[in-house]
């Protein structure tokens, strides 16, 4: 379980989030959604112990995380995993290079990399572009490559930010259908940042509604889609 306690966080005296409480279940794929600016991002940054909180207090199980430094936030960070929205690969190396960069990061020996990349590129069903270069590949063949290398180092939590905006509908479909997948076979905690309510609906099973830096609206998606209480939450339903 992920839990965030009052947590705020500011740039240059500009509030992107403010006294955030909220709580995630273990296992669960959670959506937070909210138009650009509403602060979502920023508290992705801070859930994933990227970013300290100015204020406040984030929980993984009983053990509070924000306040960790050096190695121990460190191994904390090598049990997250997360996927972007331009997704982050380097050019140049190749697919199965790119898959095993946190793996030698690690120390990992050369076999058990091998290995390890072999199965990744069957879980994300790429095994054909282990040789490829990045710019070879299509944007649903990138957000691939992006996954496996989020998975590698056998992560607890999946954090996507934006993961399908820069994807066409279909292949938006087949990436949410991997992450789904993924979820059920790895037993993932998935948290899934976006501004668009079809990826929510597709996906999710609870979701929270960001506006102006706050949570004002959260629950099952199905009862927020079925009966929204917020304006935000309306407008996001209904475009």
């Amino acid at each position: 379980m992920i839990a965030l306690k009052g947590v705020s966080k500011g740039y240059d005296a500009v509030s992107a989030v403010e006294n955030v409480d909220l709580t995630i279940p273990d296992g669960s794929i959670f959506g937070i959604i909210g138009r650009s600016g509403a602060g979502k991002s920023t508290l992705l940054r801070v859930m994933s112990l990227l970013e300290a909180p100015d204020a406040g207090e984030v929980f993984y199980g009983d053990e509070r995380v924000d306040t960790l430094r050096g190695n121990a936030l460190l191994q904390r960070r090598r049990r997250m995993g997360m996927i972007f929205q331009n997704f982050n690969l380097l050019g140049s190396r190749n697919v199965a290079l790119n898959i095993a960069y946190p793996l030698e990061i690690a120390g990992l020996h050369k076999r058990q990399i091998h290995e390890r990349v072999d199965e990744l590129l069957e879980l994300v069903d790429i095994q054909d572009k282990r040789k490829a270069h990045i710019r070879e590949l299509s944007g649903g063949q990138k957000q691939r490559v992006a996954i496996a290398r989020a998975l590698a180092a056998k992560p607890e939590v999946l954090f996507c930010d934006e993961a399908t905006s820069a994807l066409d509908p279909q292949t938006t479909r087949s990436i949410l259908a991997l992450i789904r997948d993924l979820h059920g076979k790895l037993g993932l905690t998935v948290i899934l940042i976006t501004h668009q309510m079809e990826v929510i609906r597709a996906v999710c099973q609870d979701v929270a509604v960001m506006e102006a830096g706050r949570i004002v609206e959260s629950g099952s998606v199905q009862a927020v889609f079925e009966a929204p209480k917020t304006t935000a939450a309306k407008e996001l339903i209904g475009g």
